[in-house]
């Protein structure tokens, strides 16, 4: 009971959420299988993040399952001898192009949405990382209608684009690069048809002179995704530090990076696995390589597994740059690698300016225990996801994305659902 291209099956929305719940259920049995085909293709350690982001992935489809009943229109007094309502109704076919860094997680917070919502959907999967989406599309054919939840693989100009050209699709929702997000909004604009795009980031981290000093080192640690080798696009990878905090905050932040282990992603030993491709490790030395040749300190941390069988492992060595500068190609570009750069500040007005100095505005956190300081911040931060203490990763209920280049809508909430994958619909009885 979905819409399809020229076709309406109407199902009523309570039961397409207790489908989609049950799709949850169905990910939950099978989560360690998907977490370990995520590791196995991403190289991302199953202890520390593929085995998490499968069960997030499974919870995701149980917190829009239950949204089924609240996909609700309104009643509208626009005159007292005519009933007007309005109604949500759903676009069609959707179009979800995932990437390759978080596939299952980011693969359910469109495709859940989209199917409680009424639509079908179809998603590219990321060439470097398709098969445990594969493995989750075949899963819920066994819950789903046929022909509800469809799966393509490929590469962007091949598959990608022909999927956001076609007739059929009415909706579009890519997770991936601002280049490729730029060429999805022509193709999408040229159809007149909506797009929802989460692009890069290059998130700030504030700390002020009065912060936890060991909590926002943690705060630290978890905000740049050490564990997933920085490949996250709200990855904190501009540190902000307060001088009188400065030297001790690099000092515990290199310790703790230093204590992670690098090593085989399977091992339940291991923290940090490796980077996804060849092509992205290469990328990343090279930004590597950029900062040392601008002066920048480079404080190379952990250590390379000692295990000659992972001799050709894609394993890069966290790496955080003090005594940057800002306008340095790993200081203002994103990396999508283990790179963090810290600077140093006096100022408060001078460190708000340069927080927002930036393309993007995915993500930002300010660690203080003033709350004037932390009001103003999280006004005046141009971001979409701006937390205070802490650095969360986007939560189901929680909504997510960004401003500037950062992309166009948000995730993760009721409302994203209704707004994104619903059309509303005014209707007016005049029976006089």
């Amino acid at each position: 009971g979905v819409a399809r291209a020229g076709v309406r099956e109407v199902r009523p929305a309570r039961e397409r959420g207790k489908l989609v719940q049950e799709c949850g259920r169905a990910l939950t049995e099978h989560a360690e299988e998907l977490g370990r085909l995520v590791a196995l293709e991403t190289g991302k350690a199953l202890r520390t993040e593929s085995r998490v982001e499968a069960n997030v992935t499974s919870d995701n489809f149980t917190f829009f399952g239950g949204l089924g009943s609240e996909l609700k229109g309104e009643t509208v007094p626009y005159n007292p001898n005519m009933m007007t309502t309005t109604v949500r109704q759903p676009m069609g076919v959707v179009g979800a192009i995932i990437p390759w860094n978080v596939p299952l997680m980011l693969m359910a917070m469109k495709v859940a949405p989209a199917l409680v919502a009424g639509n079908t959907v179809v998603v590219k999967s990321a060439e470097e990382a398709p098969l445990a989406a594969l493995r989750v599309c075949q899963i819920l054919q066994d819950v789903l209608p046929p022909g509800v939840f469809n799966i393509l693989s490929g590469f962007g100009p091949d598959c990608g684009g022909p999927l956001v050209e076609h007739p059929d699709v009415r909706k579009v929702s890519f997770t991936g690069s601002v280049e490729t997000g730029r060429i999805i909004a022509r193709k999408a604009g040229e159809k007149l048809i909506p797009a929802t795009l989460e692009l890069g980031g290059k998130s700030p981290m504030i700390v002020m002179g009065d912060a936890d000093l060991d909590k926002a080192v943690d705060g630290a640690m978890g905000g740049m995704r050490f564990t997933r080798q920085g490949q996250s696009c709200s990855a904190s990878s501009r540190i902000y530090v307060h001088e009188s905090l400065h030297d001790a905050f690099v000092q515990k932040l290199t310790d703790k990076v230093n204590a992670l282990k690098m090593g085989d992603p399977m091992d339940e030993e291991t923290d940090i696995g490796t980077i996804i491709s060849r092509e992205q490790y290469e990328k990343v030395q090279g930004y590597i390589e950029k900062g040392e040749q601008a002066g920048a300190k480079a404080h190379v941390c952990s250590a390379l597994p000692t295990d000659p069988k992972l001799g050709d492992g894609l394993y890069v060595r966290p790496v955080v740059f003090t005594d940057i500068a800002a306008d340095a190609a790993p200081a203002k570009e994103e990396i999508f690698g283990p790179v963090a750069c810290i600077f140093r500040f006096s100022d408060y007005e001078s460190v708000i300016e340069a927080a927002n100095d930036s393309e993007f505005g995915l993500a930002a956190t300010v660690w203080t225990t003033d709350l004037k300081t932390a009001l103003d911040a999280t006004h005046r931060l141009e971001a979409g996801f701006v937390q205070v203490n802490q650095n969360l990763v986007v939560q189901p209920n929680l909504s997510y994305g960004g401003m500037k280049s950062s992309g166009v809508g948000r995730e993760a909430t009721l409302e994203s659902m209704l707004e994104h994958f619903t059309e509303k619909k005014t209707i007016i009885f005049n029976m006089a």
